[in-house]
């Protein structure tokens, strides 16, 4: 198996790795950022260009360097390959003009957008970018359009990531979305309103990394750190039925699939578990998600908080008045609160 040092980090990883997931192999802040990555979805990456790193060597046997930074998430791993991603300042500044690039027509809408706390362009932003914009010239707007019954476009927010397409190119019977026109009249969009209508559709909410693609039965009625994160799941006849849901006030505001530390989808959800199973009767509380600390979701989070549970006894099968921890076993949300 061929060796790959990154940030002076050495690790012997399978043949056919990429860097980027050699990197994440390591964990911590070797992980270059990827904005059009999704592991689960064949062909994606090398859109957005922000996981861009140096090679300094190619390998034991040609160990000259690679003269200009290469995506990691489409660049294989040689043996003896070394590869510098945080520790190379030139890179950390070019990644830093790619965000200004992202940012060129990226609306500055974060109070009123309700991707806002997990969107990871602005996790982007805040880490790499600048604190204004050196574009002078008008930027592109769209209109608001319905693309489902679920789904509400936003072109505006838009970064051409691929990820929706290539998701409903993947997992469902037909696409009907895609990217049309060329250079930067590019856009994502379809040519009949309201014409995605498929048991996998909401997906493409799940996998937009912006405010692009949002949740019309979710739009505007909470802001995502006053909510609780909880895992669930259902014997779902067309989906692994594992899902999250996010809680206020224990009611069920919206139903997510569950995604990892990178943000990206574990396992794909249909639409019935997505919007029709709002209750939480209809499922079985596995306990709070992990929520990442540096995340703002992860503030006041209470997964290692100690609630005494005493309503609804036949969700939990725990005898009435027992304190339990959260996390180690089912508990209605309606306990939580």
């Amino acid at each position: 198996m061929p060796k790959v040092t990154i940030d002076d980090i050495e690790i012997e990883v399978p043949d056919g790795t990429t860097i980027l997931q050699a990197a994440r192999m390591i964990g911590g802040e070797v992980v270059p950022p990827a904005m059009c990555y999704h592991s689960k979805l064949k062909t994606s990456g090398g859109y957005c260009r922000t996981c861009i790193v140096k090679v300094e060597k190619g390998s034991e046997k040609d160990p000259r360097p690679m003269p200009k930074p290469v995506p990691s998430c489409r660049t294989t791993v040689m043996d003896g390959m070394v590869v510098r991603n945080k520790t190379a300042p030139d890179i950390v500044e070019a990644r830093a003009g790619i965000v200004e690039f992202l940012l060129i027509n990226h609306p500055l809408d974060c109070p009123v957008c309700d991707q806002a706390g997990e969107c990871d362009l602005q996790d982007l932003a805040y880490e790499h970018g600048k604190s204004h914009s050196r574009y002078d010239f008008q930027r592109r707007t769209f209109e608001k359009i319905d693309i489902g019954e679920h789904i509400k476009l936003h072109m505006t927010r838009c970064i051409l990531c691929y990820r929706c397409v290539k998701t409903a190119e993947q997992i469902t019977d037909g696409r009907v979305h895609g990217v049309i026109y060329r250079g930067d009249a590019a856009e994502i969009s379809t040519y009949i309103q309201n014409v995605i209508d498929n048991d996998f559709s909401g997906n493409v909410i799940d996998v937009c990394p912006v405010g692009a693609l949002t949740d019309r039965t979710f739009r505007f009625k909470s802001r995502v750190w006053f909510t609780k994160p909880v895992d669930a799941h259902r014997d779902c006849p067309k989906c692994s039925g594992q899902v999250r849901l996010w809680e206020k006030g224990g009611e069920v505001l919206r139903v997510t699939a569950r995604k990892d530390k990178y943000g990206e989808v574990e396992s794909f959800i249909c639409n019935e578990c997505r919007y029709d199973k709002k209750n939480a009767s209809d499922w079985v509380i596995e306990g709070p998600s992990k929520v990442d600390r540096h995340s703002v979701i992860g503030a006041n989070h209470y997964e290692n908080s100690v609630l005494s549970a005493t309503d609804d006894r036949q969700q939990t099968g725990l005898p009435h008045g027992k304190k339990v921890e959260l996390g180690e076993g089912a508990l209605n949300p309606n306990n939580i609160y």
